[in-house]
Parts: C-alpha cells; sequence; structure tokens
C-alpha cells in the first residue's frame, strides 16, 4: 500500500481515518510484526519472506490500527500479487472471492478508478481487457482457496515456509 501512498497522498489520509475510526471502535491491535524477529528466520519462511518484500519494495511496515490492516502486505506476500493500483487491486479480488466483504468491493473499486486514470493519462500500462482478465482470475483464486484474513494468525506461521502456508489454505500459484 506504501507504493500506492507515495503516488496518491489521499491513500495516507485514508489510513490514518481508518486508524481513528477503528480506534474508537475498539478495533485496534497492539503492533503484529516484529521486524528483527522475522528478518532472522530462514529463508523461505513466511515471515523471512515478508521482510524480504517489504525490503524490495521499500515498504514501511503496517504497524497501527486494526489487525486487517496490519496483515495487509503480508496477503501480498501469500498471493505474490504486486503493488501498483493493479497488484492491489487483484489483493481485494483475490480477497473478496475468498470470502465476500463490502470493503473488498469498495477498495477495488477506488483502485479501478486510479487505474483508469492512469489508463487516460497513459501513466499506467493496463491493457483494459488484460486488466479484467487478472482481477477475474485473482477472485477465482480466492474463491477457490480456504484462505479466511479475518481468522487468519500468521504469528503461528512466521516460521513455516511460505509454500507451506499456500498449499494449507489451498492458495494456487499466481498464473
Amino acid at each position: 500500500m506504501a507504493a500506492i501512498n507515495n503516488q496518491f497522498p489521499h491513500v495516507e489520509q485514508f489510513l490514518q481515518s481508518l486508524d481513528r475510526l477503528t480506534e474508537v471502535l475498539g478495533l485496534n491491535v497492539p503492533p503484529i510484526l516484529e521486524i528483527q524477529k522475522l528478518r532472522s528466520l530462514p529463508v523461505g519462511t513466511l515471515g523471512r519472506t515478508l521482510v524480504e518484500f517489504l525490503d524490495t519494495h521499500q515498504l514501511v511496515p503496517l504497524t497501527t490500527g486494526p489487525r486487517r490492516k496490519q496483515l495487509h502486505d503480508s496477503v501480498h506476500v501469500l498471493t505474490g500479487y504486486g503493488t501498483d493500483p493493479l497488484g492491489e487491486a487483484e489483493v481485494q479480488a483475490f480477497l473478496l472471492g475468498a470470502k465476500f466483504r463490502l470493503v473488498h468491493i469498495l477498495l477495488g473499486l477506488g483502485l479501478l478508478r486510479i487505474i483508469c486514470k492512469q489508463m487516460v493519462t497513459g501513466v499506467g500500462s493496463y491493457p483494459p481487457d488484460r486488466t479484467w482478465e487478472r482481477l477475474w482470475r485473482a477472485y477465482q483464486r480466492g474463491y477457490n482457496s480456504q484462505f479466511d484474513v479475518n481468522a487468519w494468525q500468521p504469528e503461528l506461521q512466521w516460521q513455516l515456509p511460505l509454500i507451506q502456508v499456500q498449499a494449507q489454505f489451498h492458495i494456487s500459484r499466481n498464473l
């Protein structure tokens, strides 16, 4: 999400508003990620792959707000989707397929707006037919998985190989 934050500052405002709202609702949790501990895990584990993902994309871990927000980058690692607007939309499509939630539709529509703007201005390289195909495949991957982000406890899986965690939730390879 941080990659989008740099290009679209209103996303940062949205995340701050989300933190304030979830604080009022009592949904905020202490930080889930302990980066130094994850960094010490063997290569190929869920935790180490997450740290490498954050490093590669120069992202600061999401450590405030509700659990779901803090797990966002971990979902990128599980699914293999990128951090550009289309990758973010694929994450939302995957989550929508895994478990229907209005929030995934709303976030997905917001991301589609960004993608469409980039198509019109020539900033993004998203061919419309390929974009819809990728989003449909992401939805199908989620639908065919047994993943529920609300019930997921990656703290119990950081030390497991990423491929084993993907297999546990029947998350197929990103095609």
